[in-house]
């Protein structure tokens, strides 16, 4: 209840701050229209319609005239009045009139005002400006916002800020806000050269560098291995399908515009795939099924390619094209509990082997129109269900938040600075093997429809790399580095023993190179850490006579004389287990 109530308060605090704002503008520029002013999570926002551009100066004199009506102790006055006296009010501001049109007829109209500045509004604020506090808010950043979302209408200025109930909460927000910014998966993916995205080549789709290619290909092999352990198979399946395909499958009539215009190829239309799981469908159908050959399990790293808007792409984080980590478990009813449960297993072992262990689910049940007979739907949330409380998970449930075509498990995690990623996904399905006809002969000899299940454990590649940078920070633990192993000899002298080390280190599996240039050792040394090298071998004439190497470690952290065939077995244990240094 605690959390509540706090939530409740800096939800208020920031409304109200965000009417401040607009006053403090209003007092810039008088024939300013404005538009709408909410508290959002960590802050709040105005739009406005200026007569010119802001700039990041224009921020600081609105602080201070923001302080100044702060420091003023104006009261919050809620009043309501009728649909006529309002227009009145804001005859003169386009975007307040179509708001106040936009009210239902039998919902009264609201109205708050502090000092000189009345806004059309539902609340609720503060009951007066003293409880907002000068150094407890941040104006942030500038940014442009169509009106109401939707890109045909007038660009407005949005003015950014955060609020808090005092100066020590403001302080550590911003404090993680830096953090946040080092941890940035772009610019770590810029500074370690990992990958790249090409605006001119084509926005949204990832070129991965040779060290981004070299962490993708450690995930991907161990993706497979465990998948493998789990009694998966691997399938691989075409970029492109007859529209006939996507018609079937439904994703014409209600995923259209995701999707990518079709090519005209043989007098037929083509699309490239936005989902996987069509393709798994025409392997099933591809032959007559028992029983006895259930469950299957198919898992593919499959390309699929989605038209995300311009605005909506982000780093590594939304793109148009990716590689969905993509399975589908075909089972018979009886299968449906055991499946489950070890489906999630599965997911929560997978996630937990890349270093997260706080892991939250959520439970999304039946929406009001939703396809499939309401008791699968039953057997299949209860199934959900039981998984999630079998494993002892902490779990939210989202009451008709359920896809049309079947309830799912969504596993959320936090990283290293406690920002939740929603990764693993387990869908139900009782839309596509409608569709397509599916069906296996049971025990009884009557044909019966199997349960499909949708699963991605990572979600797609691209992402999960980008949420694996941010949260180590580009410091990965040994067994994902690019570069496990960075041999430094001390001088010309010894380059013939680093060139024998390194073969021999890379005949034992390790991501290992030399450096062998004209660099001053220290320098080399800090090239490594720049590079957040787990460990750094400096030879020299010790270390060449003895068959031994000095460690330094990224941490800064040294051991010298170590016997080379100790450490290659440390090195090896702490891949094995996948810690972290």
């Amino acid at each position: 209840m605690a959390k509540v109530e706090v939530g409740e308060r800096l939800s208020k605090i920031r409304h109200s701050m965000s009417h401040v704002m607009a006053e403090a503008v209003l007092e810039m520029f008088p024939s300013a229209q404005i538009a709408i002013g909410p508290s959002i999570e960590n802050g709040f926002y105005y739009d406005f319609d200026l007569p010119r551009q802001l700039v990041a100066d224009d921020l600081q004199e609105i602080t201070e005239k923001m302080r100044a009506i702060i420091a003023e102790n104006k009261p919050f006055v809620r009043t309501v009045v009728s649909r006529e006296e309002a227009q009145k009010m804001f005859a003169f501001q386009t975007y307040k009139l179509e708001l106040i049109n936009a009210i239902p007829e039998d919902e009264e109209v609201s109205l708050y005002s502090v000092g000189e500045f009345t806004d059309l509004c539902r609340g609720p604020h503060v009951e007066s400006s003293k409880e907002l506090k000068a150094d407890a808010f941040k104006l942030m950043s500038i940014a442009g916002a169509y009106w109401r979302g939707k890109e045909t209408n007038p660009m407005l200025t949005r003015i950014y800020g955060t609020a808090w109930t005092n100066a020590k909460e403001l302080r550590l927000y911003m404090q993680h806000l830096e953090d946040v910014e080092k941890r940035d998966h772009r610019k770590l993916g810029k500074d370690l050269d990992l990958f790249s995205l090409h605006e001119e080549a084509g926005p949204g789709l990832v070129y991965w560098h040779p060290m981004g290619a070299r962490i993708r290909q450690a995930i991907e092999s161990f993706w497979r291995d465990e998948h493998y352990a789990n009694g998966y198979e691997m399938v691989y399946t075409p970029h492109i399908g007859k529209s006939w395909l996507w018609e079937t499958s439904g994703h014409l009539g209600f995923y259209k515009e995701g999707m990518y215009p079709p090519m005209e190829l043989d007098k037929s239309d083509y699309y490239v795939k936005p989902m996987n799981c069509p393709f798994h469908i025409m392997i099933y159908n591809n032959s007559k099924h028992s029983y006895r050959d259930l469950p299957f399990r198919w898992a593919e790293l499959g390309t699929v390619y989605r038209y995300e808007k311009a605005g909506a792409m982000h780093g590594l984080m939304r793109v148009r094209g990716f590689t969905q980590d993509d399975a589908h478990l075909f089972v018979t009813p009886d299968q449906m509990q055991e499946e489950i449960l070890e489906v999630l297993r599965f997911s929560l072992h997978m996630l937990k082997s890349f270093g997260f262990t706080e892991i939250n689910a959520y439970l999304s049940t039946m929406p009001e129109k939703a396809v499939g007979d309401p008791k699968r739907w039953a057997d299949a949330t209860e199934a959900l269900r039981e998984a999630i409380e079998a494993e002892g998970l902490s779990y939210e449930v989202d009451e008709g938040g359920g896809a049309f075509y079947g309830p799912k498990i969504d596993l959320k995690v936090k990283d290293a600075i406690g920002r939740e990623w929603q990764l693993s996904t387990i869908q139900f399905d009782f839309n596509e093997p409608e569709r397509f006809n599916m069906t296996f002969v049971d025990r009884d000899g009557v044909e019966k429809r199997p349960y499909m299940i949708h699963r991605a454990l990572l979600g797609s590649l691209e992402r999960f790399f980008g949420v694996l940078i941010e949260h180590y920070a580009g410091a990965f633990p040994p067994w994902l580095a690019p570069e496990q192993i960075k041999i430094i000899p001390v001088g010309e002298n010894f380059f013939d023993y680093a060139k024998e080390l390194e073969k021999r280190l890379r005949k034992e599996g390790f991501r290992v190179s030399a450096d062998l240039g004209d660099d001053r050792m220290n320098a080399k040394i800090r090239n490594a850490q720049q590079l957040k090298i787990p460990y750094m071998l400096i030879l020299g004439e010790r270390e060449a006579e003895n068959d031994q190497v000095s460690v330094r470690y990224r941490s800064g952290k040294q051991e010298n004389g170590i016997a080379t065939e100790a450490f290659i077995a440390s090195v090896k244990a702490t891949i094995a287990s996948k810690e972290q240094l």
